[in-house]
């Protein structure tokens, strides 16, 4: 398949995006906890709409573009560096801070198992998806199908947190997914064009409770 993943290339990102992969990515919710803890998510739809929003106007948009641009860059570590203290001011909460960069520097120090230069180049503070992107251009897998695995990632994460959290059962969680699956594609592909300027979001609910989770006092996630 000349316009997809190779099997090695492929095979290294379903590693790097597996809930296996040691980066501690099951401890964060995005602030979901907050949502479901608030009524702004109640069920199954509303799930599924909360991720709709922040594919399109949110945390997840910003991060594809983000994840995009470093995949671009991966040869400039000048670059990497800019693109990486953008993804960082960019985070709206402390926790938010914490989460992307947490995750950001334990995918570096992970995926150091397939050494590549790039890993170097990367700062020691680097947001979770210019991580990945940088990584997964570096050793070949095309931006949009990279970027559809991330985002794919991303929302099972969440749905795995809203499992967690008692909003839905599994088998409603696997319907959000096949039904957010032409979303992410779309999503992927939009965003691999996409440049520094098409950075932007209005998912002001979600940006709120990322912000009250941080004094919420009974928790199960740190986000």
């Amino acid at each position: 398949m000349n316009q997809g993943v190779d099997t090695q290339a492929l095979l290294r990102l379903m590693a790097w995006l597996s809930p296996a992969f040691p980066i501690g990515g099951f401890s964060w919710s995005g602030g979901l906890e907050r949502a479901v803890f608030d009524g702004l998510v109640k069920d199954a739809a509303n799930l599924a709409g909360w991720l709709l929003i922040l594919m399109r106007h949110g945390s997840l948009w910003n991060d594809a573009v983000l994840f995009a641009e470093a995949g671009r860059r991966f040869e400039d570590e000048a670059a990497l560096k800019e693109v990486a203290a953008l993804g960082l001011a960019l985070a709206g909460s402390a926790e938010r801070f914490a989460e992307t960069a947490s995750l950001g520097k334990a995918f570096v120090v992970a995926a150091s198992a397939w050494p590549h230069p790039v890993l170097d180049r990367l700062p020691a503070d680097v947001p979770f998806p210019v991580a990945v992107g940088a990584v997964a251009a570096a050793h070949g897998i095309p931006p949009g199908q990279a970027l559809a695995a991330y985002l794919h990632a991303a929302v099972s994460q969440a749905v795995s947190a809203a499992i967690r959290l008692g909003v839905t059962g599994q088998a409603d969680g696997v319907a959000i997914l096949a039904g957010l699956e032409a979303l992410i594609g779309e999503t992927a592909e939009r965003a691999a064009q996409a440049t520094l300027d098409d950075l932007g979001g209005a998912a002001v609910h979600a940006e709120l409770a990322s912000l009250r989770h941080e004094t919420q006092h009974s928790r199960l996630f740190r986000s």
